[in-house]
């Protein structure tokens, strides 16, 4: 791998292969509030385990049929904390939810692209960048959320201005040599 490598894990099973979705509304509007709250009890409820027609099969034994298993379209989407207040470098409150797959991609975004209302929804990547020391030719993953958050960023909605100096902080925290 040359600097500059990127792999995006997004797509693969590799170490970082989920995006973030972050869902926001405006915390002193209640009707956002009572909103977002709907949406992110829905998302619990519905995207977890909905039951896809194509796979409702119609049992005529003599016997009582087996009970449906609920077929997860979304499996092991995650969904986090319902923040009342901005948090990180997210300037107004927002819930997040975590996607593994494509097929989850796939599935949830037209989803939500439907369902999400008034509220506005940040989706990006976590990608990593595989870079080689010249000297030594060790790899080394670098992490750049500054950019994942911007330039990777896909928007539904209105654009929150997102406070990057946290990104900033913590990339020139990692840039510093360390003292021994």
């Amino acid at each position: 791998m040359r600097k500059g490598d990127i792999w995006i894990y997004t797509w693969n099973t590799g170490l970082m292969f989920y995006s973030d979705i972050h869902i926001y509304h405006f915390q002193n509007n209640p009707f956002q509030v009572q909103f977002a709250k709907e949406l992110w009890e829905r998302i619990r409820r519905e995207c977890a385990y909905l039951l896809p027609l194509s796979r409702l099969h119609l049992f005529f034994p003599s016997s009582p049929p087996p009970a449906p298993k609920l077929t997860p379209t979304v499996p092991e989407l995650r969904i986090y904390r319902f923040w009342e207040y901005p948090v990180g470098p997210h300037p107004i409150a927002m819930f997040e939810v975590n996607i593994f797959t494509p097929a989850q991609f796939g599935a949830f975004i037209p989803w939500l692209c439907i369902n999400r209302g008034p509220l506005s929804v940040l989706v990006h990547p976590n990608t990593v960048e595989v870079v080689e020391d010249q000297e030594s030719g060790e790899k080394r993953e670098v992490r750049d959320e500054e950019r994942d958050h911007t330039q990777r960023a896909i928007w539904m909605g209105e654009r929150i201005a997102l406070d990057l100096s946290l990104f900033k902080r913590r990339k020139a925290e990692k840039e510093e040599p360390k003292k021994e």
